[in-house]
């Protein structure tokens, strides 16, 4: 198997990873406002998410790294041609992050309210940006031997507003569903609850994404041609209803992982789908970003291959780590504890 092959594979599985892991933040984050009825309830919604975010984030930046060593000239021209969007998600989440930080250090209402604004902006744009951005890179964007001809409003178009609704559903699924695993009393059945209504608006727009996919892009091609890659998108779709199974059995753990699943395995159907395109060109296919046309030297990709052998598992065995330390659900006398998020 080429290398190229081989750190495309890496690539999906460094977003997938990195949209599971996150998404129950931003799920959480931007329902915070909305599902915590007091300050107490709202420390405990921080306090779910407060010991694991920042170790989520370091997937993405593995994402970026990867993207960057492994194909220089799509990050590059990535950066260049999507540059405002891209540096409004690095705003979002800076804000997110010194919301959660800052929040709980002066004692004042008004300081308060403030910062969970943040929180709430820090957690929505980045999940519809990311959804938005990656719409566009599955239908394509309009450029040729001349660069870009697009601009931050082209990226605002039906099929990538469209991509950035259902990835914010996901994620607010994936949040709610993280709350009711690791919070406990009214806040955790209210999470339960919203949890079950926010699986039909998210059946609805994976349904009209999956239809719209057909006309707008040219995702489906490579199952067309290669039907047993059909059991990635399958098998989303079955993780989309064992969560809805899960749920109304109140097993909320399971569905949970049904969650997780879920946006792993849409993750994976939309990068199954670019192959062998990072970004294709919308305007002529031969000006499309490949892994061939716009990767690394195999040499440095040798090297990569071997420095990821050794320190994936390493972060990998850290997270577990983690989780398995904070496993606890967040009680109200847990929320009282001093400390960085409240």
């Amino acid at each position: 198997m080429e290398f190229q092959i081989i750190w495309f594979i890496l690539w999906g599985v460094l977003w997938a990873v990195y949209f599971m892991l996150d998404g129950f933040d931003f799920g959480a984050g931007t329902l915070y406002n909305f599902i915590a009825r007091n300050e107490t309830e709202k420390r405990m919604v921080m306090k779910t998410v407060g010991p694991v975010w920042s170790g989520n984030e370091v997937w993405l930046l593995t994402a970026g790294g990867a993207t960057f060593a492994a194909f220089p000239t799509t990050y590059a021209l990535m950066f260049s041609y999507l540059y405002t969007a891209l540096l409004l998600v690095l705003f979002s989440l800076i804000l997110r992050g010194v919301s959660l930080e800052f929040r709980g250090k002066v004692e004042s209402s008004a300081w308060r309210k403030g910062w969970d604004l943040g929180i709430f902006l820090g957690s929505f744009l980045p999940s519809l940006l990311f959804g938005v951005a990656f719409g566009n890179i599955f239908q394509g964007l309009p450029m040729d031997e001349n660069g870009y001809h697009g601009t931050l409003f082209t990226l605002l178009n039906p099929y990538g507003l469209l991509t950035g609704v259902l990835f914010v559903l996901l994620f607010l699924q994936h949040g709610s569903l993280w709350l009711a695993v690791k919070t406990g009393d009214s806040l955790g059945e209210r999470s339960a609850s919203l949890s079950n209504r926010l699986w039909y608006a998210l059946l609805i727009v994976a349904v009209l994404f999956l239809a719209a996919t057909a006309f707008a892009t040219k995702l489906y091609a490579n199952y067309l041609q290669n039907l047993i890659l059909c059991i990635v998108p399958a098998i989303a779709v079955i993780s989309l209803l064992a969560i809805k199974f899960f749920a109304l059995k109140a097993d909320y753990l399971k569905a949970f992982y049904s969650s997780c699943l879920t946006i792993v395995m849409v993750t994976f159907t939309g990068v199954i789908g670019l192959y062998p395109n990072l970004i294709p060109s919308s305007m002529s296919p031969e000006h499309s970003l490949t892994i061939f046309n716009s990767s690394s030297s195999i040499y440095t990709l040798k090297i990569m291959t071997v420095v990821a052998l050794i320190f994936v598992p390493i972060v990998i065995a850290y997270q577990i780590w983690t989780y398995r330390v904070f496993r606890h659900k967040t009680t109200p006398v847990d929320a009282e504890e001093e400390s960085g998020f409240y």
